[in-house]
């Protein structure tokens, strides 16, 4: 699905097996970093990064941080092109945003498995049954799924978009049900909620979470609002990424528990060294904590090779940039 937005080229990239992309000439390891930063720099580039990449990726971006501060972000990029070390729906919203710019995504199959619970056609079709509805969007979805939108958020703004409409209004809230059900209880209006799922942050376990504060006793848990609603109940503090950051630096603790996608922890440490931060417990018992699997397919190879042949690129047809562009600018709008 992903490929088939993008250009014949991005396919033939796509396509290659590993061995074929992966064993196109890069530099030796120690020489990655050095190679990346001179492309960065001779092409005009640069690189925006979410908290959930790897580290290495975290630490050569130029713009590091959550979906609303990379859609700011990206709104008044200079430079000719974008290289954007997340996934697939980010790197669209910065061509929408921008669509000037070259986009480029190191891993087309960098995906999102909330964006992938909301098909365009069956989201059309749930639209039509509440004509009256306006719908407001997660961020974290297909550019056909903001085309069909009035208003995109993020779990930053998320409340403050729900507030900006009228008491009276019906409103559809898409796609992550989790997220939904909190702004429910935050606004005390009564959503339609599509029902989808972000698959990392649905990965929590509860009771191990439970058996790990009375292990921790004096750590405090704080939890995104895409956790399932019984994780929420039990959080000392619930907020969107860049809300979690804020929130362990300001606040007495010196422990943490942390419900969200783990490469958080790596710029929570670097904020506050002093203190401790530990990623909650999923029900997966080879894994000690929720990671995307999409979100680590980028790497500093991948990173390379994507500077170096400008490749796989984002490309949209411009009217459906146009129809994507409105929603986000509305968000955009509101401080």
């Amino acid at each position: 699905m992903l490929d088939s937005r993008d250009s014949a080229k991005n396919n033939a990239i796509a396509s290659l097996d590993a061995k074929g992309y992966l064993a196109l000439p890069v530099p030796p390891k120690e020489e990655l970093v050095p190679a990346i930063k001179k492309l960065l720099k001779d092409k005009n580039a640069v690189l925006m990064a979410h908290y959930y990449q790897n580290e290495s990726i975290q630490e050569l971006s130029d713009y590091l941080g959550d979906s609303l501060y990379l859609a700011k972000a990206a709104e008044n990029v200079e430079a000719d092109i974008i290289v954007f070390a997340g996934v697939h729906f980010m790197a669209e919203t910065a061509k929408i945003i921008n669509p000037t710019k070259k986009v480029l995504l190191p891993d087309l199959k960098a995906g999102c498995s909330l964006a992938d619970s909301c098909p365009p056609t069956d989201f059309a079709a749930f639209k039509a049954k509440h004509p009256n509805a306006v719908v407001v969007t997660y961020i974290n979805c297909s550019a056909e799924i903001k085309a069909l939108s009035d208003i995109v958020c993020t779990s930053s703004n998320a409340k403050q978009v729900i507030d900006s409409i009228p008491a009276e209004q019906e409103i559809i809230f898409a796609p992550d049900k989790n997220l939904g059900r909190y702004l429910i209880k935050e606004t005390g209006r009564d959503m339609i909620l599509w029902d989808g799922a972000c698959i990392v942050h649905e990965a929590f376990s509860f009771e191990k979470i439970i058996a790990l504060s009375k292990a921790h006793p004096k750590a405090k848990f704080i939890a995104h609002p895409e956790s399932e609603s019984q994780v929420l109940d039990i959080a000392h503090y619930i907020g969107s990424t860049s809300g979690l950051l804020n929130f362990i630096q300001t606040d007495p603790a010196t422990e943490f528990i942390v419900a969200t996608e783990a490469g958080i922890l790596h710029e929570m440490q670097k904020k506050c060294p002093e203190k401790t931060f530990i990623p909650a417990p999923v029900e997966d018992d080879t894994c000690a904590c929720s990671e995307c699997a999409f979100m680590k397919l980028n790497t500093l190879e991948k990173l390379y090779l994507c500077l170096e042949h400008e490749l796989p690129e984002i490309t949209l047809d411009p009217k459906l940039i146009e129809k994507a562009r409105n929603p986000i600018e509305r968000m955009l709008k509101i401080r």
